[in-house]
């Protein structure tokens, strides 16, 4: 894990939002692990409390019960810290259609919550959870930032707004904003349960217990699908990332590309299971392929990610059988 050798003041205090989900419990335990301060701040309407629940006896961990959408709660969350990473949203296409005034609500307005008390507190770096969903329906592959199309949901809407606000307090403020276009992340403690569960934790749930999942669409779509440890390592390059490229948004991801089908058969094969899926009407607001040009988050933030996509699954379904 090469992040492990990137160096901060001994004393660093991280705000990690969203701190008890999937992707903020994985960024908590790793800057733990490397001996700093982590401060979490969630309202476990999505994170889990299990998911801290490990951390709660460090030394270095504190745990704020508090929702983005209070401007006062995240002033206090943001006092001495040096840097944000900002990761509480709502995630979820076909839910945020179902909710378009609450992804406003927590995504946008929670954002410019988090931005003005990080500027307020003087902090150092503000890194963000941006999407891949922001390309819309751009058919061009790989996806490139600066090429972008029409939205498909409220929630694309959402973090490209989001995007224009890192920019802003960029420019305005001289707050140093990174976004950060996540593509199919997974890995451990993502959540497999419920209608809006992504789609690697539910397959290999649902075959560990002998289930046929049901795959939307023909399965022919395909993913540019980015584990968790090489988000971890965006993350903090981006808290180390130069002045100079702040206020951008940069594309996370392997940069390689799997369509679904492939993806089930290969959990199946893994898992020394012969289960035929179910297939669907295709989701509302779903992008039909997706594949990341990674060169600019090289070149820019030094983002070189360690994993691979079938070293990731391996690591991810050895993983979920432990903890299923």
């Amino acid at each position: 894990m090469s992040y492990h050798k990137i160096e901060f003041p001994k004393d660093s205090l991280f705000l990690v939002t969203g701190g008890a989900g999937f992707i903020g419990s994985n960024l908590c335990e790793a800057i733990l692990s490397m001996g700093y301060q982590v401060r979490c701040l969630d309202n476990l309407s999505t994170g889990k409390q299990e998911n801290v629940d490990l951390f709660l006896e460090h030394p270095n961990y504190t745990f704020i019960k508090g929702d983005i959408t209070n401007l006062e709660i995240c002033k206090e969350a943001c006092k001495h810290v040096d840097f944000v990473l900002h990761q509480a949203a709502w995630g979820s296409v076909p839910r945020s259609i179902e909710m378009p005034l609450y992804y406003e609500e927590v995504n946008i307005k929670g954002t410019l919550n988090m931005l003005e008390a990080a500027r307020q507190n003087h902090v150092k770096k503000f890194v963000y959870a941006s999407s891949s969903s922001v390309y819309g329906d751009y058919p061009n592959l790989p996806k490139k930032e600066g090429e972008e199309g029409n939205l498909l949901s409220p929630y694309a809407l959402t973090k490209r707004v989001d995007e224009e606000y890192g920019k802003l307090y960029y420019k305005l403020y001289g707050l140093d904003t990174y976004g950060l276009r996540y593509f199919n992340v997974f890995g451990k403690r993502q959540d497999p349960k419920g209608a809006y569960a992504a789609v690697i934790p539910k397959f290999i749930k649902m075959l560990l217990n002998n289930e046929a999942p049901t795959i939307n669409g023909d399965g022919k779509q395909s993913r540019d699908f980015t584990y968790i440890e090489n988000v971890i390592e965006a993350n903090l390059k981006a808290c180390k990332a130069s002045h100079q490229v702040a206020g951008q948004a940069f594309n996370i991801a392997y940069g390689g590309r799997e369509y679904l089908i492939d993806l089930y058969y290969k959990i199946c094969k893994t898992l020394e299971k012969e289960i035929e899926p179910n297939f669907g009407p295709d989701r509302v607001g779903d992008i039909k392929h997706s594949h990341a040009d990674i060169s600019k988050a090289k070149e820019e933030l030094g983002y070189h990610p360690d994993y691979n996509f079938s070293e990731g699954l391996k690591l991810a379904i050895d993983w979920y059988k432990e903890n299923l």
